[in-house]
């Protein structure tokens, strides 16, 4: 199929094309404050869906932003795609160069919350939609969009929806799922699945109130207490030491590992983006770094708080100290039998003491055969127009809900997105680059055809 007619409307309307990213960009919808910006984005949204030629429902949900379901064209073969239009919280706003949302453009980046994490990819995609209708025809297959406004906070109202239209949700022969980016040498980055996630708070309290700390040599510490605890749960080289858990993970296949032995991981290079002082744990490297990165467990310390944190010194023994924890779950591994087994292995520790908070609803791990027909149409529609090969990963290090959209339903699904290796997700100054935007574009084009064929 000839891409020229498509390729020239981007050129022509970039302007108007990254405008529509800034104005979502500008709407403050982060999840975690309820407020009334959830609504504004879902509407702008639906805007862009029905503009793009979809059919759009607004699916209210009883206690969290709209869901939204989007659905087009025509064809044997169904596409869903996934995305979400809230964002983090842009804290700490002292370290942001300009204003998280005022989109501002530097350096042909674009700066804002939620620019690569994910209002690129869904500004990108309907876009994308849009632009093949006007320029190619109708759309070669059927498309099913799901855009939840939920996903930074755990998807709770996504897994009821799922779980009651599996009859809508499994017409689907493969997903394209909301993140990608590009690696340190600029080569797209395609990933064929997720890890799952426990997210728990940890609770020491040894006494009713504060201390002084000319007491420290026979009182106990809650943060002390808490610290001593944390120590048990992971080795200094990042290796999870929680009993049991890494008994119940299922071991690679032997197409994943297959992956793994392909995929080039520059040390060096990922150490400058993120400034690593002292490399990877454990001077992890090659394959062995890849593994313990991809697909195997991890566990880790969010944040510490406990006792006085104020400017100056206040000598005090805390009463109580608490941590934030997310634990990272490779497939077999539910969050419930990870929950069950940190507590056992705190208790069996003498730490039962300590209480384990469950957040929120944890996300099962899932994986996407390298051979699927959305792995490989992903694959082809980035080689049609990357300056640089794609590289596969077997899994991104990261979660989400896949396996509560698609994998209950048996729908393969693969992700690549418009991010860059310094694009800063979840952190100050966040960006896109304005070309990878534009590039993403012409690859959901691409891939409108390549999974239809």
């Amino acid at each position: 199929m000839d891409f020229q007619r498509f390729d020239r409307y981007v050129d022509q309307h970039a302007a108007e094309l990254l405008s529509r990213l800034e104005a979502l960009c500008r709407i403050p919808s982060v999840s975690a404050e309820k407020g009334p910006a959830m609504a504004k984005a879902a509407d702008f949204v639906s805007d862009l869906c029905r503009s793009a030629g979809l059919a759009t429902e607004v699916v209210p949900q009883p206690a969290g932003p709209p869901l939204l379901i989007a659905q087009g064209g025509a064809g044997p073969r169904c596409l869903m795609i996934y995305n979400h239009y809230d964002v983090q919280p842009a804290d700490p706003l002292e370290l942001w160069l300009s204003p998280p949302f005022e989109p501002t453009v530097r350096d042909g980046k674009l700066y804002a919350r939620g620019a690569a994490d994910n209002k690129a990819d869904l500004a990108a995609r309907l876009s994308a939609i849009q632009i093949f209708q006007e320029t190619m025809g109708p759309l070669p297959l059927r498309l099913l969009y799901v855009i939840e406004g939920e996903e930074e906070t755990g998807s709770q109202h996504l897994f009821r929806f799922a779980a009651e239209n599996g009859a809508l949700l499994s017409q689907a022969d493969g997903c394209l799922w909301e993140f990608g980016s590009k690696d340190e040498a600029d080569r797209p980055v395609i990933s064929l699945g997720v890890k799952g996630i426990l997210a728990v708070d940890l609770h020491a309290r040894t006494a009713s109130s504060d201390a002084h700390s000319g007491n420290g040599g026979i009182f106990p510490n809650a943060a002390w207490r808490l610290v001593e605890a944390l120590h048990t749960l992971r080795s200094p080289d990042g290796q999870v030491l929680i009993d049991g858990l890494l008994d119940h993970i299922r071991p690679p296949t032997p197409a994943q590992l297959a992956l793994l032995a392909e995929l080039p991981l520059d040390v060096e290079a990922v150490q400058r983006t993120y400034g690593l002082r002292n490399g990877f744990l454990g001077g992890l490297k090659g394959v062995d770094a890849l593994r313990r990165w991809l697909l195997e467990p991890t566990v880790t310390i969010n944040g510490m708080w406990g006792g006085y944190t104020g400017p100056g010194g206040k000598t005090v023994i805390p009463a109580q100290a608490a941590a934030k924890l997310d634990l990272r779950l490779a497939p077999d591994l539910t969050p419930d039998l990870a929950l069950q087994l940190l507590r056992e292995h705190l208790r069996r520790r003498g730490f039962d003491d300590i209480e384990v908070v469950d957040q929120q609803d944890g996300l099962l791990p899932a994986r996407t055969d390298p051979d699927a027909l959305i792995a490989q149409a992903v694959t082809r529609a980035i080689r049609s127009v990357s300056a640089r090969p794609p590289v596969v990963f077997p899994s991104s290090p990261g979660s989400g809900p896949m396996h509560e959209l698609c994998g209950i339903h048996g729908v393969p699904v693969a992700s690549a997105g418009a991010g860059w290796a310094n694009s800063f997700i979840h952190a100050p100054n966040e960006s896109v680059r304005v070309a990878d935007y534009l590039e993403a574009i012409r690859v959901m084009g691409r891939l409108l055809a390549t999974f239809a064929e």
